[in-house]
């Protein structure tokens, strides 16, 4: 199998770690395969849009989500380190309002599967890093939704010691008792 997968403590959203092949010229993996990823995780999906940002130390993107088409996200990191967030947002869920948190990094490799109905987002941990990631639906603006990052009822425990940078969309995001959440 090229992936390991871990489950993390929301059931849906797994980590995938990719078998490595490293010598002294450096290293190769296969960082996606849909055959390989459908038999790893039991997931039949199609990703129809690939995003890449870059980001510096401290910048908290997110936590984002589309209330209308909303979007199964595939994310890793090519260069630095991040801690990356789902948060579900399905009511009917038994994990509703819970969160998962992972380090994805350029050199764990760890990739990082965040099925539809969950909030994203990520904080960079490093100097800079570079996040690449699939979606299963296009991005559509007037759909997008924030949940807000500190949102006490969620709880997350963000590895960070000052107040990230945000944008002004997250800046005004809303908290879970106020958002627009999934049946």
């Amino acid at each position: 199998m090229p992936y390991t997968v871990i489950p993390t403590s929301l059931p849906e959203v797994l980590i995938l770690e990719p078998k490595v092949f490293g010598d002294a010229r450096g290293f190769f993996f296969e960082s996606f395969n849909a055959r390989d990823f459908a038999q790893c995780t039991g997931l039949d999906v199609q990703f129809v849009q690939d995003n890449h940002s870059k980001s510096a130390q401290g910048v908290l993107r997110g936590l984002h989500y589309q209330i209308q088409h909303p979007q199964g996200k595939l994310v890793r990191v090519t260069h630095g380190e991040v801690f990356d967030v789902a948060v579900d947002l399905r009511k009917s869920s038994p994990t509703f309002g819970q969160w998962a948190g992972v380090v994805l990094s350029a050199e764990n490799k760890r990739q990082l599967w965040v099925p539809p109905g969950f909030a994203h987002g990520f904080v960079v941990t490093s100097e800079s890093a570079e996040f690449l990631y699939k979606t299963t639906d296009y991005w559509y603006p007037e759909f997008e939704r924030s949940l807000l990052w500190n949102d006490p009822s969620v709880g997350i425990t963000w590895p960070i010691q000052s107040e990230p940078l945000l944008a002004a969309k997250d800046k005004a995001a809303l908290t879970l008792d106020t958002a627009e959440v999934f049946s």
